[in-house]
């Protein structure tokens, strides 16, 4: 097989790129929280689509800052019925890493406190979030093929944010939460909030992921 090679004048005579291939992740909706209650992605719902047209879902929130005055969980929660109620069972596992901004001594732990076993509350994404210009948090989650009528429903999610302890100390903590929604039921909702308070500010995205 000849091998082709390309230069800077190849590559700039290119006029079309219908021959390559098309990125496998397809941006299907932002929304921009601002005093906002919670921000909920819903199946059928301005314009979202959370069915089985990809098996892969992925969801950002970038720089998400309460409005609560203090510390304040972030967190997230399934919906079965198009959003009616956001209480599907779940069962998870919580890591998470921290380094105080005073204290050199760093942490990496399984958290107990925040696992869920077969609960139908929220899942907390990040504890005790300060809403500081210098805080906040930011994360991704996954959830493979929520419409599955057939199998649980699979999430991993990474959060990066700055939480503060009952002091008022600054902690900039990781954390990786992985689990399940116990339903064969489809979810076909998301939602997204703070424990107490609105969302002052973030954004929120929306992405399907195609199959290889």
């Amino acid at each position: 097989m000849a091998l082709v090679k390309y230069n800077n004048n190849s590559i700039s005579s290119i006029t079309a790129t219908a021959g390559m291939p098309a990125g496998a992740m397809t941006l299907i909706k932002t929304v921009t929280a601002s005093s906002s209650a919670n921000i909920s992605f819903v199946n059928g719902t301005s314009s979202v689509v959370l069915d089985s047209t990809y098996p892969i879902y992925l969801l950002e929130y970038i720089n998400c800052h309460p409005g609560h005055s203090g510390r304040v969980d972030f967190q997230f929660n399934l919906s079965a019925d198009t959003g009616s109620n956001y209480n599907v069972t779940k069962t998870t596992s919580v890591f998470h890493a921290y380094i105080g901004e005073g204290d050199p001594s760093a942490v990496f732990t399984y958290y107990a406190g925040q696992d869920l076993a077969q609960g139908t509350g929220y899942q907390v994404l990040g504890e005790v979030v300060g809403n500081g210009a210098d805080e906040g948090i930011t994360g991704y989650m996954y959830i493979f093929n929520p419409s599955s009528t057939t199998y649980v429903k699979h999430f991993m999610c990474h959060n990066q944010y700055i939480a503060l302890d009952g002091g008022g100390n600054a902690y900039n903590k990781s954390d990786y939460i992985a689990g399940y929604g116990n339903t064969t039921s489809a979810v076909d909702g998301i939602n997204f909030q703070f424990a107490s308070g609105d969302i002052d500010a973030g954004t929120f995205k929306l992405y399907g992921i195609k199959d290889s």
